[in-house]
């Protein structure tokens, strides 16, 4: 996906010491595209924390623009509350 980082979504990246290739891995292959409100989308997928355990990178997408816009990216260990069974 072509896309483009909104400067809160890089700060968060740096504060969040999330690995850009965790995000561009989710953004080109999510598990999941979940539709959000004002036409955005959360891309996201569970990933491995650094302690072993899982969690949900989240990324907010305004992909109705070329290129897409990350607005904000996240990890939660709140799984359940994301994620959406078919």
């Amino acid at each position: 996906m072509r896309y483009r980082l909104s400067d809160h979504a890089q700060r968060q990246l740096q504060r969040r010491r999330i690995p850009l290739a965790q995000l561009e891995s989710v953004l080109n292959n999510p598990q999941q595209v979940v539709p959000e409100q004002g036409g955005r989308h959360v891309y996201q997928s569970q990933v491995d924390r650094e302690d072993g355990k899982m969690a949900l990178l989240r990324a907010i997408v305004v992909d109705d623009v070329d290129p897409a816009v990350v607005v904000t990216v996240y990890r939660t260990k709140r799984i359940q509350k994301y994620w959406r069974q078919p």
